[in-house]
């Protein structure tokens, strides 16, 4: 259950799905109310991120951020692995595209501005193609 770590072979296995839901990153300060479902929580100093639906934060009336679309790597990539996102984030830098990558145990999620979406996609289908 460990994960891939050799960077050649997660390059060629790369593929990517995309969620159709819009998200957002938010934060609140204390407890985060219990009927939010977040995609991610992270603790920091100033207060709790969450990423969540768009339509969630506003029905919550929380202040949000970068409306962006979520793509799974669906590689089980290990967390040891070396320069898996740090090859794919400079790939899509070089067409000026910033990204959020969150790490869960088996897979890595993009989060890329939205309308950018397909973009990423062709971008990340190339990587794989030229790996």
């Amino acid at each position: 259950m460990s994960g891939e770590t050799n960077l050649d072979a997660l390059l060629r296995s790369l593929s990517a799905r995309l969620d159709p839901d819009l998200y957002v990153f938010a934060t609140v300060r204390g407890l985060r109310p219990a009927d939010l479902s977040p995609r991610m929580v992270f603790e920091e100093a100033e207060g709790t991120t969450l990423i969540l639906r768009k339509a969630e934060a506003v029905a919550r009336g929380l202040d949000h951020a970068f409306p962006c679309r979520m793509i799974t790597l669906d590689v089980h990539s290990s967390l040891e692995a070396v320069g898996f996102i740090a090859r794919i984030a400079t790939e899509l830098a070089r067409h000026g595209m910033g990204v959020n990558p969150v790490s869960g145990f088996y897979h890595d999620h993009l989060f890329v501005p939205d309308g950018r979406e397909d973009e990423a996609m062709t971008i990340l289908a190339r990587i794989a193609e030229t790996a």
